[in-house]
């Protein structure tokens, strides 16, 4: 497909963003890629945004019609810098959003979840993604895959409640269509891989593959809420410890069908994602 307006993509170096822009591209949609440093990216128009400086705004919007959003990271309130954009995209005729949020987050929950909550009432044309935790987790710099390099161990309070994981790949293939297809989705999605994984799960598979010995160690909530604390602030580490209890009630043990419905294809396995992406040096 072809069309003379561009699709914005809010953080488009990052996990999801970058499959994103680069689905977009791949079917000849045109693609402003927005990002703090308007880094490159091959095929499309770099752009420098930033949720905190409204001053950036008026570029990244200039020529869109339709925008996948990442929050800004980090943030308990991101709301806070998201609706204001959000009106000042609504006034500059963006039609339709698509806004990545989580599975653990239903429209008028916290952080991202207040603004699910607007984006009816804001535009016609909308998503919200709700993926289940990513497969990427366990991959680069994150806290998983740094304990799994360091001490063979992943730690978490989710006892042995299951996860439904993710691949960012697949995440970024149901984004493409909820900006392209004609009708929007105008609705939100829970987006899971294909089955549902305990932490003692993930680490066999993980130990399988890579022939690296990988364990499971379970902590507390207030364990893991002070050892997330030591990196970021109180109320967010308490969050994310909390999202770990919720995992241990069972909040996160199911699947879906979203991604086949969709895109037409099976959404892929946490064994075939180790393999493709985990080695010693990930």
């Amino acid at each position: 497909m072809t069309t003379s307006n561009a699709a914005l993509v809010i953080g488009a170096t990052g996990t999801t963003g970058r499959r994103v822009t680069a689905g977009l591209i791949a079917v000849g949609h045109r693609v402003k890629a927005a990002g703090r440093t308007a880094t490159p990216v091959e095929g499309a128009e770099a752009v420098r945004f930033d949720w905190n400086e409204p001053a950036t705004w008026d570029e990244a919007l200039d020529g869109v019609d339709r925008a996948y959003l990442i929050p800004p990271i980090g943030s308990s309130d991101p709301a806070a810098v998201m609706l204001p954009f959000l009106r000042q995209a609504r006034a500059a005729d963006m039609r339709r959003v698509v806004l990545l949020s989580s599975s653990a987050i239903p429209a008028g929950g916290p952080a991202v979840g207040r603004v699910h909550a607007e984006l009816p009432g804001l535009f016609e044309q909308w998503a919200v993604l709700r993926p289940s935790w990513f497969m990427q987790n366990f991959t680069g710099l994150t806290p998983h895959a740094r304990s799994i390099r360091e001490d063979g161990a992943i730690l978490t309070a989710s006892g042995d409640g299951r996860v439904g994981f993710i691949d960012a790949e697949d995440i970024a293939a149901v984004a493409v269509r909820a900006l392209t297809d004609e009708k929007a989705p105008n609705t939100d999605l829970v987006l899971t891989g294909p089955q549902s994984l305990s932490y003692d799960d993930v680490a066999a598979v993980i130990t399988e593959v890579t022939g690296r010995p990988v364990v499971h160690q379970h902590l507390t909530f207030e364990q893991l809420r002070d050892r997330w604390a030591a990196e970021i602030p109180l109320e967010f580490a308490t969050m994310l410890a909390g999202m770990d209890r919720a995992i241990a009630g069972g909040a996160e043990d199911r699947t879906s069908d979203t991604v086949e419905r969709l895109t037409g294809c099976p959404p892929g396995t946490f064994r075939a994602f180790v393999e493709r992406e985990v080695s010693w040096s990930s």
